[in-house]
């Protein structure tokens, strides 16, 4: 079997880290936690199940991960946030396929869990994650939210069981939380030269919304899956409406389509 090292990022993840770290320790031999500046019980967590607790600040989701993942003793890695854990079935596909890997990434479903439940469709589920990877031919991008595993031209494969997303959060820190996302994809965006109007405004959180509550099946998880998918399509809405508030700041037409885009900050002429 293949070794295996276990890479997190944390910031205050003392009330989940421990069932985390417990899901996948047979799995591995080297542990990762790359965290941000926690001021609770996290490094005591991480330290008890043997894990090297490391403290850089935060620079972005993929550049941290990126960085959590080149600190792993093991070129294949497993990769999970802290409010995540492996199913038994999605441990023994994991311990299966290492014993012979044949592909250099692979992706399982996750299991949301909102409102008290885990929800079964929309965007909630399967939502497939590449987590487990051979960093020698796979490495997080560069962005700073919603990152991704890069591999290049190989096939990924996909393993059965469940990673579980039990987040603790009530309404008001998941508002919260989305509301921080938004932030990072609107600078993102921005830095691009990208630009929003009152078009991408309308449709991009009602096509979103369609998508996921008619074509994915989300009015089958009742009220939970209804507020998961509206409130996603609130925030598509949020982040262009804040791309469209950074290029005013600058003194430029959020979206001009006669005009190429000016780089994010030059003066307008």
């Amino acid at each position: 079997m293949s070794a295996l090292s276990l890479v997190l990022i944390t910031r205050n993840a003392a009330s989940q880290l421990d069932a985390c770290l417990a899901s996948a320790r047979a799995l591995v031999d080297d542990i990762v936690v790359l965290d941000s500046g926690s001021d609770d019980a996290t490094a005591a967590i991480a330290k008890r199940h043997g894990a090297r607790f490391v403290v850089q600040p935060f620079a972005g989701f993929g550049p941290q991960k990126h960085a959590a993942v080149a600190l792993a003793r093991n070129d294949w890695v497993l990769c999970l946030d802290a409010d995540e854990r492996l199913t038994p079935e999605l441990a023994a596909s994991i311990a299966a396929v290492l014993v012979q890997p044949d592909c250099p990434a692979y992706r399982f479903n996750r299991r949301n869990r909102f409102f008290g439940r885990y929800l079964k469709h929309g965007e909630a589920y399967p939502d497939p994650c590449l987590r487990l990877f051979d960093r020698s031919r796979a490495h997080w991008s560069d962005d700073a939210v919603h990152e991704k595993v890069v591999v290049s031209h190989a096939r990924i494969g996909h393993l059965r069981g469940d990673l579980l997303h039990d987040s603790a959060e009530d309404l008001s820190s998941y508002l919260a939380k989305q509301n921080r996302y938004t932030d990072l994809q609107a600078d993102a965006l921005f830095a691009a030269g990208k630009r929003a109007g009152p078009g991408k405004l309308l449709l991009s959180p009602l096509t979103r919304f369609v998508r996921f509550y008619v074509f994915r099946l989300g009015f089958l998880d009742g009220a939970a899956g209804f507020a998961h998918i509206a409130i996603g399509s609130f925030f598509a809405f949020v982040k262009y409406a804040k791309l469209m508030a950074r290029w005013r700041a600058v003194g430029e037409p959020a979206a001009s389509p006669e005009r190429g885009a000016p780089t994010p900050g030059a003066k307008s002429t």
